[in-house]
């Protein structure tokens, strides 16, 4: 009995220190690059423009709002999607840890891969779970597929990308619109391989990952066929007025997201055009999600600073603003999941004892 509580302790405290260096390093590649954009950028004259004026603290409160109603927007979605079932307290709960889990993944990996074991911890099937992961995924990305083509629509597309013509702005519309089109495939393969021909989908994945130069990647996507056909076994019946209220939550958690920048516009750059701010949070988000570092850390500050420095007086006022972007979008949710996660981790490990008793 004492040797496996021993063999528990060690292994939680290897969690634990495991979780410690998850959040150091995105936390030190993201100083690190906003250090070397202060050194490179720093003018003491954007600093003496920096006023925390009423506007400016307003601009952030409005910023933090934002953040509560992206918080709002995904907990409400965990609660469609499981019937009511998960309370208020555990939708919230697993909302702050996937997004802890985004803030320490690569992008392309996010918080949506470990929600099923979040949510099956809370008490919810792990099959039932693994469907309401993948039902996540899909309504996230449709939500990019509908929502930009609205946005090219009301703002200037010569606009949208910067407006210069210099290397970096080609180099982000390409990198845009390779990513765009691969998501848009990706929103179809979904969208057949959980309502139309699971069946049909699974077995040409299989088919086409046995070519020798995919196989590495064919239990990948085997696991991926299955849940796509349990997940349309169980999506398939669902009413319209069921997948309108889970779509609107998505929207309504993106588009929070995408207003704190726009708030922060509000209160340290009030000339700029706002529905340009929120249309190229679009584009931002969309290049970040092939990010390789954790959180997108300092490929944001980076993208961001250069981004946005046109609609602002400079890089320098912009790498202030990229600054509480990323203070309150991102270094707030390393707090509070490294609040949250050691209890998780502390509590796992007592009821695999408690069961072992």
């Amino acid at each position: 009995m004492n040797s496996a509580a021993d063999t528990d302790n060690v292994s939680e405290r290897k969690s634990l220190l495991g979780l410690a260096w998850k959040i150091f390093l995105p936390v030190a590649i993201g100083l690190g690059v906003v250090a070397w954009l202060f050194h490179r950028e720093f003018d003491s004259a954007v600093w003496d423009a920096v006023r925390f004026t009423p506007a400016a603290i307003g601009g952030i409160f409005l910023a933090c709002v934002f953040m509560l109603g992206r918080d709002f927007g995904l907990s409400w979605r965990f609660r469609v999607l499981t019937d009511r079932d998960l309370s208020w307290l555990k939708a919230i709960k697993i909302s702050y840890l996937c997004e802890f889990t985004s803030c320490v993944t690569p992008s392309a990996v996010g918080g949506s891969a470990l929600s099923m074991v979040y949510m099956h911890r809370e008490g919810i099937g792990l099959g039932r779970a693994t469907t309401i992961t993948m039902s996540t995924l899909f309504l996230d990305e449709l939500f990019f597929v509908v929502f930009l083509p609205v946005m090219m629509l009301i703002v200037p597309y010569s606009q949208l990308f910067g407006f210069d013509r210099s290397s970096f702005t080609l180099g982000l519309r390409a990198v845009f619109w390779i990513i765009y089109i691969g998501l848009t495939l990706w929103t179809l393969l979904l969208y057949l391989g959980i309502f139309v021909k699971p069946h049909a989908i699974r077995r040409g994945l299989n088919r086409l990952f046995r070519m020798r130069w995919l196989r590495r990647w064919s239990a990948v996507v085997e696991e991926l066929g299955m849940n796509m056909e349990m997940t349309g076994r169980d999506l398939r019946h669902r009413s319209l007025a069921w997948w309108l209220q889970a779509f609107a939550a998505t929207s309504f958690s993106w588009m929070s997201r995408f207003l704190v920048v726009c708030a922060l516009f509000i209160g340290f750059a009030p000339g700029a055009d706002q529905m340009m701010v929120l249309a190229r949070q679009f584009v931002v988000w969309v290049i970040l999600i092939v990010s390789p570092t954790p959180g997108g850390a300092g490929v944001s500050e980076w993208l961001f600073t250069t981004y946005y420095g046109d609609l602002i007086s400079g890089e320098g006022m912009a790498l202030v603003l990229a600054l509480f972007w990323r203070i309150i979008s991102y270094y707030s949710y390393l707090i509070v999941g490294a609040c949250i996660l050691p209890a998780w981790i502390r509590q796992g490990f007592r009821n695999r004892r408690n069961k072992k008793i």
